[in-house]
């Protein structure tokens, strides 16, 4: 039961991650949000990892292993910052979790070397809930902004996706997200220095930062981590799309944006997209 407790711990700080990293950005742009959360997130997680293994050693990753590293945790995250700026929270945010339903379809790739019927309807029906959101825009037709934000979303998912079916076919000596979390703070730490000057953050937005590199970039990969040590994957699974809801309801209670009911009929679409298309890849598996 407790890996369970400890896979709704890790939802519920991924649910966080949109609503902090837009009270992050009210007076940080993405370059000063990715520096401070960061920097918060790999002090976290190094000195976590000080604390449960008694040594100040760090797994350092080979060249391919590393550049996976960047891809997905640098990169994901520069782009999420830079799409939830450009568009509104709760879009931005449903739209990044199209990783879901690509999980499914790069997986099926990978074992079957060809897309079955099945994964093809699944990301048909994901891309047609991210299009029922995208849609539900009232000034989409005439607003590029926002368009460029929706676009920057939806790459998050295939970026998200493709780590993590990459990761979860390599074999590693030792959990990499510490080491993946320090390259990515000294690259923040790069991109913050060539986009300087920068003002001093507010206190508020400060906070926002912190709290991102400590709850949904720390303490999330340590829940997320004992969860998996021994809960059954299929179950943690199927717990994992209470994040999408539970980021939209926090947007809207924290940040006060009112979410139609259109844009949340795009995100049950592509949940269920998600959901059929991995169980009829278990299926096919059998």
């Amino acid at each position: 039961m407790k890996h369970y407790l400890y896979a709704i711990g890790a939802i519920l700080c991924w649910a966080s991650l949109p609503a902090a990293t837009g009270s992050g950005l009210v007076d940080l742009s993405s370059e000063e949000l990715m520096f401070f959360s960061f920097t918060s997130a790999a002090t976290y997680l190094y000195l976590q990892d000080v604390i449960l293994t008694r040594s100040f050693s760090l797994f350092i990753p080979d060249l391919k292993l590393t550049l996976l590293g960047v891809w997905g945790i640098f990169l994901y995250h520069y782009i999420y910052y830079l799409a939830l700026s450009r568009a509104p929270l709760a879009e931005g945010a449903i739209l990044a979790t199209t990783w879901s339903f690509w999980i499914v379809v790069f997986s099926s790739l990978l074992l079957f070397r060809k897309l079955k019927l099945a994964i093809i309807i699944t990301a048909l029906g994901g891309m047609f809930g991210a299009a029922v959101v995208i849609s539900s825009g009232k000034d989409l037709s005439f607003n590029l902004e926002y368009m460029k934000g929706y676009l920057l979303a939806l790459t998050c998912g295939i970026i998200w996706s493709s780590f993590s079916v990459a990761l979860g076919h390599m074999k590693i000596k030792r959990e990499p997200m510490t080491i993946f979390t320090i390259y990515t703070a000294i690259l923040s730490t790069v991109l913050y220095v060539a986009t300087m000057p920068h003002e001093m953050p507010s206190l508020a937005s400060l906070f926002s930062a912190i709290y991102l590199g400590c709850v949904p970039l720390g303490l999330s990969f340590f829940l997320w981590n004992r969860a998996l040590t021994g809960g059954n994957m299929v179950i943690i699974g199927f717990l994992s799309y209470f994040t999408p809801p539970l980021a939209v309801l926090m947007v809207a209670i924290i940040h006060g944006e009112k979410v139609s009911s259109q844009v949340l009929l795009g995100m049950v679409i592509i949940i269920a997209a998600a959901v059929g298309g991995k169980m009829s890849l278990a299926a096919s598996e059998k």
